[in-house]
């Protein structure tokens, strides 16, 4: 049986500091295992937020020597033998206690998404969409809500003047699953555009690389919506076409709208009988 030394963060909102537990560990471990040692061995009042120890529920997101990680995810043999591991709060969002950070924020900010809204049935009383349209939101789906996309941005981070005008890249995600969706009537551009804060991101993706999920945050949802809000609002040909041609799906001018094969298509026409 081998030791280690977690230097974990001990405090509330009011203030606080490291201090250094050792504690017996075992081949396998991860950092949650051991925070749990700790807790049964030198401090039976460390708080710390977790549920299913699998990687699926995002509870137990942490700063693991100052990188944004999941604690279940984490495998105590990619520290070097002896080093002491800093294990500290999620810093975009405020102290509770100990490892619990306050993320009501994002709560509050899923809010004010409109929800799915499903587009009326065709004649035959079925809604279709293609395969490629299924496997386009699929993505976005795999989000488990830990977080640490929120809590390495650097807007919400480091910018509390502009921390409540932006939603962040985990409702990004969520907005692209319903903007991208083929079924939905609800038309968010406008939100997007004026009270999402959409255009505070500077596609950085650090987002990107702490996601457990792997879900490519920045190419595929961030962009995407960048560029439906700049066709929608800024675009003087397609707002032209708008005038001349009307508007055709809810999104894209129908100039704009590319083809079925390009991911960011919108409604392909169906394949003729």
């Amino acid at each position: 049986m081998t030791e280690a030394t977690l230097r974990v963060w001990r405090g509330d909102r009011d203030g606080g500091a490291f201090e250094d537990y050792t504690v017996p560990t075992d081949e396998g471990m991860v950092v949650l295992d051991v925070i749990h040692k700790v807790q049964e061995l030198r401090a039976p009042d460390l708080a710390v937020r977790w549920n299913c120890k699998a990687g699926k529920c995002g509870s137990c997101s942490a700063e693991i020597n100052g990188a944004p990680r999941l604690m279940c995810m984490t495998r105590m043999n990619t520290f070097d033998p002896g080093e002491p591991i800093t294990v500290s709060p999620i810093k975009a969002f405020p102290v509770i206690k100990d490892l619990v950070s306050d993320v009501s924020f994002n709560y509050e900010k899923a809010k004010t998404i409109p929800a799915f809204a499903a587009r009326p049935k065709e004649a035959d009383g079925t809604r279709r969409m293609y395969q490629e349209e299924v496997e386009r939101v699929q993505e976005f789906h795999k989000c488990i809500e830990c977080f640490l996309c929120q809590d390495v941005c650097h807007v919400i981070r480091d910018h509390d003047e502009n921390k409540m005008a932006f939603s962040g890249p985990r409702y990004f995600v969520r907005l692209a699953a319903l903007e991208m969706h083929p079924l939905d009537a609800n038309d968010r551009m406008e939100l997007i555009r004026a009270k999402q804060g959409l255009g505070f991101c500077n596609i950085t993706k650090c987002c990107t690389e702490v996601c457990p999920e792997h879900i490519k945050i920045t190419d595929n949802a961030i962009i995407p919506l960048k560029e439906r809000v700049v066709t929608e609002f800024y675009d003087p040909l397609a707002w032209a076409k708008r005038r001349v041609f009307g508007r055709s799906g809810r999104g894209l001018p129908p100039a704009a709208a590319p083809g079925p094969s390009s991911p960011h298509s919108r409604e392909p026409e169906p394949p003729s009988a």
